[in-house]
This record gives structure tokens, sequence and C-alpha cells, in this order.
């Protein structure tokens, strides 16, 4: 599976990251060893989008909390980077495809990504 990570990165070109309990999106809390996920360090929080492609070298699903009736599912995960991004891919740059009926083939990859639909 590919997934897709959006958080605070403190130093862009580390060999590995670790992300301890993080919240999951799209399916997120199936994340497994040997799975793909593409970084992206926070714009809010700073960063730049897309950092690198990556493996799951670890994954551990985090119990949701007794006595709390809606929680988000949360994982811990350690990723090796495998391929930096070649070129900046951050909110400035995917605002252009936000028509979803304009044909392109971008848009619709976008679209799969944020509505979870195949």
């Amino acid at each position: 599976m590919i997934y897709v990570i959006k958080t605070e990165i403190s130093d862009p070109s580390a060999k590995t990251f670790a992300f301890d309990e993080q919240k999951t999106m799209y399916g997120g809390k199936r994340i497994r060893p040997g799975d793909t996920i593409f970084i992206f360090a926070s714009e809010s929080e700073g960063g730049t989008g897309l950092i690198a492609r990556a493996v799951v070298t670890s994954a551990k699903e985090i119990a949701k909390k007794s006595g709390v009736a809606r929680q988000t599912p949360r994982v811990s995960i350690t990723v090796k980077p495998t391929e930096s991004a070649k070129r900046q891919l951050g909110r400035r740059e995917l605002k252009t495809f936000t028509d979803w009926n304009d044909g392109r083939p971008e848009t619709e990859e976008l679209q799969v990504l944020s509505t979870g639909d195949k």
C-alpha cells in the first residue's frame, strides 16, 4: 500500500524518520513495514511540502484511550527515505488542480488522494 504523512519535519535530510502517535488518514491505521509512504513537511509548521518517498521499517498501532468516545486512530512508525523530492510540491503547486472536472490526469490523482475513491 501507499500512504501519506504530513507533519513537522525538523531535519528533511535525515537518514530515518520516527513519527510517534501520528493521526492517520486514508486508512493509515493499516500501515505495515514494507509499505511506501510519501513524506510532506507541513507548510503550516514551516515546511516546504513533499520532501521524500520512503519505506516503512516499523509500525505500531496506538491503543485508543478508554472513556473517550470519538478518537482518530493513531500509529507510531519509523521510515527510511528511498528518494528525495525532485521539485517543489506544496500547496502553491497543487492549487492549480482544484477543478475536479477539468479532465486533467493530475487533478484525477489528487481527487483520489483527497477522497479515498479508486
